[in-house]
């Protein structure tokens, strides 16, 4: 099941459950659309995979034991081990390169 993280790793932005601006890896790494365009440029610096929009888990539960008040968002926040430079650096040597191709 998909583990709905908190908040930005890079800025550490609050990413609330229902968020339009939560981003993620096919590892689930999760970024605000704001650093994904700006610093990652669409390169997650722990797979070099791409991001896409993180799904929102339905609030209303249309079908038995589903539903985010079922399964709840994580509340422990996450952060990347890497500096911005190192983002940037990491991002630069990827980025060129299409998601689907990496």
């Amino acid at each position: 099941m998909l583990e709905i993280r908190p908040n930005c790793e890079c800025c550490d932005k609050d990413l609330v459950p229902d968020s339009t601006e939560a981003m993620i890896c096919t590892y689930e790494c999760t970024f605000c659309v704001t650093c994904v365009n700006e610093i990652l440029e669409n390169v997650c610096p722990n797979c070099g995979g791409g991001f896409v929009p993180r799904p929102i888990r339905p609030k209303m539960a249309r079908r038995i034991g589903l539903s985010i008040n079922h399964q709840p968002p994580s509340i422990e926040r996450v952060h990347t081990k890497y500096s911005i430079e190192e983002l940037k650096e990491f991002s630069a040597k990827v980025k060129h390169t299409k998601p689907e191709d990496r």
